[in-house]
């Protein structure tokens, strides 16, 4: 594990700064779990009294972004990394604190071992989920994580 929550937030102000002015903040960060919120606010509302979708967005992607960035951090190798595909779904209106949680950690390192090993880039998804403070799914996001080895 190389990096911290709070490296992250400080990551997010300088390099995603629409994250941060909007709220999204990482909780906690280990090899195979993290966890993101944001909290519904002026920021981030839409006309219907919600979180716009967009903001949920980039707080799931973070929390499944944050864990590759970390990994490829840890291998020492040069590793691009984009998000391919996504899917998401919404079940609820977004209020309140919503906490966005990846436990797909496991799958990124078979992945960089296969690009490292063949020099071919590999493709995984990842879900995070967004429950709101009474453990309610308001949605489930899905990325299509790609990487490869930079030439």
């Amino acid at each position: 594990m190389g990096v911290s929550a709070g490296k992250f937030n400080k990551f997010t102000f300088f390099k995603l700064p629409a994250a941060w002015w909007t709220g999204v903040r990482v909780k906690s960060i280990s090899d195979q779990k993290c966890v993101v919120t944001v909290k519904y606010g002026w920021r981030n509302q839409n006309p219907f009294k919600s979180m716009f979708w967009a903001v949920q967005g980039m707080a799931a992607e973070l929390s499944t972004g944050a864990m590759v960035i970390d990994r490829i951090q840890q291998s020492g190798k040069k590793i691009s990394m984009l998000v391919a595909n996504n899917k998401a779904n919404f079940s609820k209106k977004a209020t309140g604190r919503i906490t966005f949680t990846c436990e797909d950690g496991h799958l990124i390192q078979e992945a960089i071992d296969k690009t490292v090993a063949t020099g071919e880039g590999q493709a995984f998804w990842m879900k995070s989920v967004g429950v709101n403070e009474e453990g309610v799914v308001v949605s489930t996001f899905h990325f299509e994580w790609t990487i490869k080895l930079k030439q």
